[in-house]
């Protein structure tokens, strides 16, 4: 998969659902064959396409997308 397929698809999702989602649910909902996020693509969406992952409930971080 290449980042910009990634990053359509993970855009595309929280566009979707403002609330936000771990990157487990991330990860099962959008099928991606990836354990763990690439931190640099990560890098990429928060530094370009305004995404935000902060604390939820649990320890896992919550990814939104700043409108």
């Amino acid at each position: 998969m290449r980042y910009v397929d990634f990053r359509e698809m993970v855009l595309a999702e929280l566009h979707r659902h403002p609330a936000g989602f771990t990157w487990l649910e991330l990860k099962q909902r959008l099928d991606l064959p990836y354990r763990q996020a690439c931190p640099t693509w990560v890098k990429r969406l928060e530094d370009e396409d305004s995404l935000v992952r902060a604390p939820g409930a649990t320890r896992a971080l919550i990814w939104r997308v700043l409108s």
